[in-house]
């Protein structure tokens, strides 16, 4: 089977794109190579991962564009030459274009750090969401794999993993312990059974086949 070409979006850290890469190294993800990374930031350590491992990779900044529409066209432009099947948003803080969404329909995945519908939509990204979690007392948090829709957190739900929140966590000791035990395993997870078929939507619902 030929391998599915991945677009990685990324804007920080990059740790769930290392989880891909170790992923695609170790078997655990098949038939998948990533074909491009691009952040919106420039000398984020994703984009160290990313060198070390030998995938292109670029800078690609809305600020360098003379409005938010030309950004956006050239997005979809560098993702289209590199081949890219499925696009997946490992710690992008982006907007994706409603654009790219149509143009890519259920073939953009994103991993947020809660499960939805808990903690998420606007406002609630990084350790934001974690905060928001603590303050509320919910004795589980954890993290969802969803394809993206037009709608902010609201396409349809992959997999889910719940975590469990101690008494004496901090929104950074929680994102740690989410990250290793859930969003590290469910995104490459997710990957994997996409590249190989076995992931169906219908009527806004996902099917693990």
């Amino acid at each position: 089977m030929k391998p599915m070409k991945l677009a990685v979006l990324v804007s920080g850290g990059g740790t769930n794109l290392q989880a891909i890469i170790d992923a695609i190294a170790d078997g655990t993800i098949t038939n998948s190579e990533i074909v491009t990374v691009i952040s919106n930031n420039p000398g984020v350590k994703a984009l160290e991962r990313a060198a070390k491992a030998g995938i292109p990779a670029e800078v690609l900044q809305p600020k360098s564009y003379p409005d938010r529409a030309a950004f956006n066209r050239a997005l979809e432009e560098r993702i289209a030459e590199s081949g890219a099947e499925l696009i997946v948003l490992a710690g992008c803080l982006l907007t994706i274009p409603a654009e790219l969404i149509r143009a890519y329909p259920n073939r953009i995945v994103n991993i947020h750090p809660a499960l939805i519908p808990s903690f998420c939509g606007k406002g609630y990204y990084g350790l934001k969401v974690h905060e928001a979690a603590l303050k509320r007392g919910v004795k589980l948090s954890g993290a969802t794999v969803h394809f993206v829709n037009e709608d902010l957190d609201a396409g349809p739900i992959i997999l889910q993993k719940a975590v469990e929140v101690l008494p004496d966590d901090t929104p950074e000791i929680l994102q740690r312990r989410i990250m290793e035990e859930a969003e590290w395993k469910l995104l490459p997870r997710a990957i994997d059974l996409i590249a190989n078929g076995r992931v169906s939507v219908t009527d806004g619902k996902v099917r693990i086949l």
